[in-house]
C-alpha cells in the first residue's frame, strides 16, 4: 500500500505483512458486491461479496496527448514532458487512471497494487510502494508518474539523474480528491481534454449512487479495521485513515473517527471498539481471509462484544480499489451501500 494513501503507520505495517506473506498488497477483484444487509439494523452479511470483473473502463473516445507539455510536480519541481510512448505509473492507482484516460497501451510496467486485467502481465516496477530504479530504467521510460510517497528517495533522484521526466501526484485521501489526481495525470500526459471527460463520467457515476442510498433517521456506525492475521496487524481507522470519506458517502458514520481517534490508525483494542460501538465493520477482502473470514474476525479480542461483532455485520471492498480515490471509486461506493443497506433497498 501507500505511505500517506492508506495513512503513514499503515503502509509501514503493511510492509511487515508483506515481508511474512509474501503475497504482494492483496489486491483482489475490482469492487464486488454483496449481500449484505441493512447497514447495522438488519441480517449480518454472510459471504464476501460476490467477484466481478477486475477490469478498469478507458474512455470511449481518448485524446491523442498534445505535446510537449510542462507541469507542476507535487514536489515543487516543474517538469516537461515531451513523449508519452512509455509510461511507467509507480502506483496502482496512478496505473488506473492511467490506462482509464486511454493511454494504457503505452504504459509499459505497473506497481504490485496494480492487479487488474489490462495490466496483470506488465513487468513489476514497485512493491509497498518503494520503487526499483534499475527495473525502471532497464524499461526506458520517456516519462515516469509517482506518489509524494514513492521512495526511497535515491532510488527517485535515480531515476531523475538519468534524465527521465517525473511528474509527482499527491495522494488522495478523500472523495474530493479524486478530479484533482485525474486532472494532474491528463496534464502530464498532454490529454487535459480526457481528463475533463474523465471527471464528468466518474463525478455523474458517484452522483447517481449517492442518489440512490435509503434515507435513515440513524445513520448506522461503521468501523474501517485494517487486518493483517498472518503478521498479526490489527488496526481500527480513524479519522485521517482515508475512509470517513467514502464511508460518509455512503449515508453512514465513520466510528472510529466519530469515538474521537484523529489521527490515522490506532492498535486495536478491546477499549477502542467499545468506543466506536459499530453497528458493521469495514474490511478490505485480503485482509478478511488473512484472519479467516468473518468467523475468524469475530475472534480477534473485543470485536465480538460490538454489535457488529455479535450480529456478524462485515462489509468486505477488494484492497486494489478501496482507498484509490480515482475512476472506480463509484464502484467501490455501490458495493458499500450494497452490502450496508442490500442490493436494491
Amino acid at each position: 500500500m501507500r505511505r500517506t494513501r492508506l495513512a503513514g503507520a499503515l503502509t509501514a505495517v503493511l510492509a511487515l505483512a508483506l515481508a511474512a506473506t509474501g503475497c504482494g498488497d492483496g489486491s483482489g477483484n475490482g469492487s464486488g458486491k454483496g449481500n449484505g444487509s441493512g447497514g447495522g439494523t438488519t441480517a449480518a452479511a454472510a459471504q464476501a461479496p460476490a467477484a466481478v470483473p477486475d477490469r478498469v473502463e478507458p474512455l470511449a473516445a481518448p485524446a491523442a496527448p498534445r505535446l510537449p507539455v510542462t507541469v507542476p510536480s507535487a514536489d515543487g519541481r516543474t517538469v516537461t514532458v515531451t513523449s508519452t510512448d512509455r509510461i511507467v505509473p509507480l502506483s496502482g492507482s496512478l496505473n488506473e487512471i492511467v490506462f482509464t484516460l486511454g493511454l494504457g497501451g503505452k504504459v509499459v510496467a505497473r506497481d504490485i497494487t496494480a492487479t487488474f486485467e489490462q495490466a496483470a502481465e506488465l513487468p513489476v516496477v514497485t512493491r509497498a510502494h518503494d520503487v526499483s530504479a534499475e527495473s525502471v530504467l532497464s524499461l526506458r521510460p520517456t516519462v515516469v508518474l509517482a506518489e509524494s510517497t514513492t521512495g526511497p528517495a535515491e532510488a527517485v533522484a535515480q531515476i531523475r539523474d538519468a534524465g527521465i521526466p517525473l511528474v509527482v501526484v499527491k495522494p488522495a485521501k478523500e472523495l474530493a480528491d479524486v478530479g484533482t489526481r485525474i486532472d494532474a495525470v491528463a496534464a502530464a500526459l498532454g490529454v487535459r481534454d480526457s481528463g475533463t471527460a474523465l471527471n464528468k463520467r466518474t463525478e455523474e457515476r458517484i452522483d447517481a449512487v449517492r442518489k440512490g442510498i435509503p434515507a435513515r433517521e440513524e445513520k448506522p456506525r461503521v468501523a474501517f479495521l485494517y487486518v493483517r492475521g498472518s503478521a498479526a496487524v490489527y488496526l481500527l481507522g480513524g479519522a485521517e485513515s482515508g475512509a470517513s470519506s467514502l464511508l460518509e458517502a455512503a449515508g453512514v458514520v465513520d466510528a472510529g473517527k466519530e469515538s474521537g481517534l484523529e489521527k490515522d490508525f490506532t492498535p486495536l483494542t478491546s477499549e477502542a471498539l467499545a468506543q466506536a460501538a459499530p453497528d458493521a465493520i469495514l474490511v478490505m477482502s485480503k485482509g478478511l481471509d488473512s484472519v479467516g473470514g468473518i468467523d475468524g474476525l469475530v475472534r480477534i479480542p473485543g470485536v465480538a462484544q460490538t454489535p457488529a461483532g455479535a450480529a456478524k455485520r462485515v462489509v468486505s471492498v477488494d484492497d486494489g480499489v478501496l482507498l484509490n480515490y480515482g475512476p472506480r471509486t463509484d464502484r467501490v461506493l455501490k458495493s458499500l451501500v450494497g452490502q450496508l443497506y442490500g442490493e436494491g433497498k
